[in-house]
């Protein structure tokens, strides 16, 4: 993770944290009144979250014609290659905010441009996945409140498995919007249609 990324990164996460203090202190009365137990799982919900992101990159990348992984919107810009290995990247930064260890031989600063082989980001897109999918597993609940005050006040480690969430969604929506451009349909898109088209079928 570069460290332009890094401060904004804090940054953003100190917002978010300002900003569920400032909910916490406007909502003192109702807040204090409800003991309920909470009922929404994170854990569960952003392994369920993630799995079903890292199968739309996959089935993506497997889609984009391997010519294209070097097509870029404009010369600033990341290629089909290089966002794909940013995601793959990301996910041992960002969790190496609460102290996961990248694999032995990472390289951040070179990763995104380490490779333009299709059959290799996949390969990376998928070992990254299984790092993500065991470093989340490993944590309790209470791991999820786990306070990291080298990010902000109140952050804690469930703030980073947030952010890791936040920033597959970031992503997938930017190769979407690159696939679009260049005429590809993503693979969901084309069941979606096809089953929709035999459910019409079927109801004449």
């Amino acid at each position: 993770m570069n460290k332009m990324f890094l401060a904004v990164l804090l940054l953003g996460m100190g917002m978010h944290v300002g900003a569920m203090g400032a909910w916490a202190q406007n909502s003192g009365s109702e807040a204090s009144a409800d003991h309920t137990a909470p009922t929404y799982d994170m854990k569960a919900q952003s392994l369920f979250d993630l799995e079903g992101m890292q199968k739309k990159f996959v089935e993506l990348a497997n889609a984009v014609p391997a010519e294209k992984f070097t097509w870029r919107p404009s010369a600033d810009s990341r290629s089909f290659a290089e966002v794909f290995l940013h995601v793959a990247g990301e996910r041992y930064g960002i969790l190496g905010l609460m102290g996961a260890t990248p694999p032995a031989g990472f390289d951040g600063k070179t990763f995104e441009k380490s490779t333009t082989d299709r059959a290799q980001v996949v390969a990376e897109l998928n070992k990254s996945w299984e790092f993500a999918k065991k470093e989340i597993n490993s944590m309790s609940n209470a791991d999820f409140a786990k306070l990291l005050p080298k990010l902000g006040p109140q952050a804690n480690a469930g703030d980073v498995v947030y952010i890791l969430v936040v920033d597959a969604h970031e992503h997938l929506g930017q190769l979407v919007a690159y696939a679009r451009v260049n005429g590809i349909v993503p693979p969901w898109t084309v069941e979606a249609q096809k089953q929709a088209a035999e459910k019409k079928a079927e109801q004449k």
